[in-house]
C-alpha cells in the first residue's frame, strides 16, 4: 500500500506554515544560525495535527478515568481467579466490554501520530541538496532548495547525530556541529517522553490490571529507553517535531488534569481524610476547624441513705408555707 497520500498531507502543511511565516515576515535568511520559518513550519505542523487529535486526546482521559474506576473490581476478579490466567483474562475482556474501557485507549493518542512522524521523517530524509529531482511531493526547486538549507543553530534539519561525511559534505555542514545540535535535541527528547508519561502515571496511579501496567512500563521505560539508539537516526527536523509534541502534551495534560482531576479511589479518599487536619492547621496560617462543644458535666450523684437508717419522707423535709 502505497504512503504518498502521507507525504503528501505532511508537505502540504509544511509548505502552508512555511508560506504563512513568510508572508508574516520571518526572515527567509539564517538569523543566530536559525532559519526561523521553516524551525516554526515543523513546531506548528504538531500545533495542526494536536488539535486534529483533541477529540481523541479526550476520549484518552475518559477511558483512563473508566479503567480507573474499575480497579476494584479487577482487584476482585484477580483474587477469584488467581492461578487460572485464561479466566481471568476473559473476565475482565467482558468486564471491559461491559463497562465500555478500553485498556489500550491510552495509546491511540500515539498510534495515530506514527504516520506524521513517518511522513515527516520520510520527507526530511529526502532534503538532499546533491539530488538532481528536486520535486518532492509538490515541492518547487526554490522550496527545496530553501529546506534542503534550512539550520537550526548551523546545523541542517536534514541532518542527523549519525549522519556519514558524505552526507555531511553534501549538506555542507559541519560534523561536530550538527552532532552537539542533535545530541542535545536527542537528550531533551528523552527527558520530555520519559516526563509525559510520568506526569499521568503520578495522576492516576499504577493499573491494577497486569496488562495496561504492563503498558504503562513499556510508555515510561522502554520508548525513552529506545530513543538513545533510534535518536541517533533521526534528522534534525524530526526530532524537532519530537520534542514540540512532547511540551505541548505535558500542557495539554496538565491543563486536563487540573480541570477534570481524577476520581479519588477509597484509599486516597481516606489517606486525604487523615492528611486533613494538618493541612488545616495553624502551620499554614489557617484558623484550626472549630472543634465540638464539650459535654455538659454530669450532675453530682445524691448520696444514699446509710444502712440501717430511717428513710426520710421526701414531704415531711420541706418547710412548711408561710401564711400570708
Amino acid at each position: 500500500m502505497s504512503l504518498d497520500w502521507i507525504y503528501y498531507a505532511i508537505s502540504w502543511i509544511l509548505l502552508t506554515w512555511h508560506s504563512a511565516w513568510d508572508a508574516i515576515g520571518v526572515p527567509v535568511t539564517a538569523v543566530i544560525g536559525t532559519n526561523w520559518s521553516w524551525i516554526l513550519a515543523i513546531v506548528f505542523l504538531v500545533v495542526t495535527v494536536r488539535v486534529i487529535l483533541f477529540p481523541v486526546f479526550v476520549k484518552q482521559i475518559k477511558s483512563q478515568r473508566a479503567m480507573q474506576a474499575l480497579q476494584p473490581k479487577v482487584k476482585e476478579l484477580q483474587e477469584k481467579h488467581k492461578g487460572d490466567r485464561e479466566t481471568l483474562q476473559k473476565e475482565m475482556m467482558e468486564l471491559y466490554r461491559k463497562e465500555k474501557a478500553n485498556p489500550l485507549m491510552g495509546c491511540l493518542p500515539m498510534f495515530l501520530q506514527i504516520p506524521v512522524f513517518l511522513g515527516l521523517f520520510h520527507t526530511l530524509r529526502r532534503l538532499d541538496p546533491g539530488k538532481t529531482q528536486k520535486t518532492l511531493y509538490g515541492w518547487t526547486v526554490e522550496q527545496f532548495d530553501s529546506a534542503a538549507n534550512a539550520k537550526l543553530f548551523s546545523a541542517p534539519i536534514a541532518g542527523k547525530f549519525g549522519s556519514t561525511a558524505d552526507e555531511l559534505s553534501r549538506l555542507g555542514a559541519s560534523g561536530h556541529t550538527v552532532k552537539i545540535v542533535a545530541g542535545i535535541l536527542v537528550a531533551i527528547m528523552i527527558a520530555t517522553t520519559y516526563l509525559t508519561s510520568r506526569q499521568m502515571i503520578l495522576k492516576t496511579g499504577w493499573a491494577e490490571d497486569p496488562q495496561q501496567r504492563m503498558v504503562q512500563r513499556l510508555m515510561l521505560y522502554g520508548i525513552p529507553v529506545s530513543l538513545l539508539v533510534s535518536g541517533s537516526i533521526f534528522p534534525i527536523g524530526v526530532i524537532i517535531y519530537w520534542v514540540t509534541n512532547n511540551l505541548f502534551t505535558l500542557g495539554q495534560q496538565q491543563w486536563v488534569l487540573r480541570k477534570f482531576p481524577p476520581p479519588a479511589t477509597a484509599k486516597t479518599g481516606a489517606a486525604a481524610r487523615t492528611a486533613q487536619p494538618a493541612r488545616t492547621g495553624g502551620l499554614l496560617g489557617r484558623k484550626p476547624a472549630a472543634q465540638a462543644p464539650a459535654a455538659t458535666p454530669a450532675a453530682p450523684k445524691v448520696a444514699g441513705p446509710k444502712p440501717g437508717a430511717k428513710p426520710m419522707n421526701p414531704k415531711k423535709s420541706r418547710p412548711a408555707k408561710r401564711q400570708g
